[in-house]
């Protein structure tokens, strides 16, 4: 998938570019969106998009200028350039600094900007850029996590089958999502969410339009800043959360399932055992 960024002042424009395109059947994902310059090349600094659609005229740093600093920080992010009648001089400057098209704002259609986008797509194709994100078409998010081992694996049985050292083993299992730190902004602000609110309704889904990007990407970038799916680092938090109710307080085990965001104590205790090896029940008696 190629990255589009949009940069809009007038709301209702930006929301309109956002939704008549389905940017995924061109190839194409939306990362972002702002709706002024400054703003705008503070992410195109961090992100470095493969494309940014954007107005030309906006009150600070317009599209122009956008471009301009764009080229100056050595970036080949490729422009499509909104405009309004009576602009072509700002259009010409444009061309200039390379933007790849143009589009008239008050005639904007479908098939124009899918056109654009065609031509936009394979200029990007033909350079052969090297900032393509992995495509995730076709990929589940799974409800649990099939590469942490259970704590049969970390710690030790006996030949009756205990887990001796399952407590132990459990917070060995746990250390790399207790400990994950990253310095992406976005992915920060959705271990921060995960963190507070683990016991509500978290998708993917509801990730992404948190951070204002496109679900594929957020599940790229997020396993890619941080090693783990988003669901993954979920469930970690939810299960450390979990064993320690297990072994400090007397809840029934589908309370604890719903007081870390599980709404199905059946579900909750499937996904206990994937992590630990044994159900929430065992585990609490373990010596």
């Amino acid at each position: 998938m190629w990255t589009v960024l949009i940069v809009e002042d007038e709301v209702f424009v930006r929301e309109s570019v956002k939704e008549i395109i389905r940017w995924e059947e061109l190839g194409f994902t939306v990362i972002g969106e702002s709706g002024n310059g400054t703003e705008a090349l503070a992410i195109i600094t961090r992100e470095k998009p493969n494309l940014v659609l954007t107005d030309i005229v906006m009150p600070g740093l317009d599209g122009i200028e956008l471009l301009k600093k764009t080229r100056e920080a050595g970036l080949e992010t490729k422009f499509i350039m909104l405009t309004c009648m009576g602009e072509f001089e700002y259009v010409r400057q444009a061309m200039e600094y390379g933007a790849s098209n143009y589009i008239l704002k008050l005639s904007m259609s479908v098939n124009s900007l899918r056109d654009t986008l065609r031509k936009v797509s394979a200029e990007l194709d033909a350079a052969g850029a090297e900032l393509r994100i992995p495509s995730t078409e076709g990929f589940v998010e799974k409800d649990y996590v099939s590469d942490v081992p259970a704590i049969g694996e970390v710690g030790s049985t006996n030949s009756e089958g205990s887990l001796p050292h399952a407590i132990s083993g459990f917070q060995s299992v746990l250390e790399p999502v207790r400990d994950l730190v990253v310095t992406h902004p976005e992915v920060n602000k959705i271990i921060g969410y995960i963190n507070a609110h683990y016991d509500s309704d978290i998708t993917v889904k509801s990730m992404s339009r948190f951070v204002m990007m496109g679900e594929n990407y957020v599940s790229a970038l997020f396993k890619k800043k941080t090693g783990y799916t988003l669901i993954h680092y979920l469930h970690g938090v939810r299960m450390k959360k979990a064993a320690h109710y297990l072994r400090s307080t007397d809840f029934p085990v589908y309370e604890i399932g719903q007081k870390v965001g599980f709404a199905n104590d059946n579900y909750f205790i499937k996904i206990f055992k994937r992590w630990t090896g044994c159900t929430p029940s065992q585990y609490r008696h373990l010596p």
